[in-house]
């Protein structure tokens, strides 16, 4: 560590915590968490090898799920196996640099998981709004378009988060309360103004979770009322059930997020409360989404029994 004067200093590496209050129950927290992050891995890794290998699933709604259980694969990774180091090993140390990188991929992997939930709620909204130009409208072009987009947008309003931690002089310490680098976890750690950063944060939160949420529930606004008036009531239901496993993934993935997110700026609960549900948020979601779409969804069913009773 470089010792700046004084109690301040600029630390080379952090330490996480864990779950404040709870340390002596970490190898018990553990095992659900490692349950939850095998069966995300190996839910997620099998959704894209299905997908892949059956010809009947290379349709754009499929290509929108495969690419949402890739980056579900990589935000559970991207902080898992270190919170399983601390809680078996005690292995709380993570190098400044390496912990500005797992801060970036985490909020990065976020913000694409929003990004692919609103791309696969307009792909709904156009195959029930405009069945006929369906094909001619969500194209491989528009999806590699969105996914630029989307990725361009992380980089964007991600980068200066960690820039701005960079730029702070000193820090009164280099413990983090949390299981991970979470951006304000570690702002609060700086012996310097953080209000910049505070800000910024917020403006990032809304610009990509509310935004998206916001023209998410727009689409299905006008999804229901396209539903709604349509002649049958086989119809509605056919056309409400294709909607079903998106909008219980956008549920689990924006509840928690949204609680996290209050319950840490404006919450007066116990830490290891809000702690435990900040990795809930980034976990829970990508293991139930391989199993939603998996249970929910019929030719992904049919295939995945097809590639089984072959293996």
């Amino acid at each position: 560590m470089i010792y700046v004067g004084g109690t301040v200093f600029y630390p080379t590496y952090f330490l996480l915590v864990g779950i404040p209050g709870l340390e002596h129950k970490h190898i018990w927290i553990s095992i659900p968490f490692c349950i939850l992050y095998i069966i995300a891995l190996l839910g997620n890794l099998m959704l894209m090898f299905v997908i892949f290998i059956s010809p009947r699933l290379h349709q754009p709604m499929f290509i929108f799920l495969s690419m949402l259980a890739g980056n579900d694969g990589l935000l559970c990774t991207s902080f898992t196996p270190k919170i399983l180091s601390v809680f078996w090993f005690n292995d709380r140390a993570i190098s400044f640099t390496g912990c500005l990188l797992q801060m970036f991929f985490i909020h990065s992997f976020t913000g694409l998981e929003s990004g692919f939930l609103l791309s696969m709620a307009y792909d709904r909204y156009i195959a029930i709004y405009n069945p006929l130009r369906y094909s001619s409208i969500i194209t491989s072009r528009l999806i590699l378009r969105l996914v630029i987009v989307f990725l361009v947008r992380v980089l964007v309003l991600i980068g200066p988060c960690l820039i701005l931690i960079k730029r702070f002089p000193a820090f009164k310490t280099n413990v983090i309360r949390h299981s991970y680098c979470e951006h304000m976890a570690v702002v609060k750690l700086a012996d310097a103004d953080t209000h910049v950063n505070s800000v910024y944060g917020l403006f990032v939160a809304f610009t990509i979770i509310g935004c998206d949420l916001l023209l998410i529930l727009l689409s299905y606004v006008m999804i229901f009322k396209v539903v709604f008036n349509l002649p049958s009531k086989d119809a509605r239901l056919k056309a409400f059930n294709t909607c079903t496993p998106h909008i219980c993934v956008v549920l689990s993935f924006y509840s928690t997020a949204l609680f996290s997110f209050l319950s840490h700026r404006y919450g007066k609960i116990p830490p290891y409360i809000h702690i435990l549900f900040s990795d809930i948020y980034l976990l829970l979601p990508p293991m139930l989404n391989p199993i939603i779409y998996g249970m929910k969804t019929n030719l992904i069913r049919q295939e995945t029994w097809k590639m089984l009773r072959k293996h």
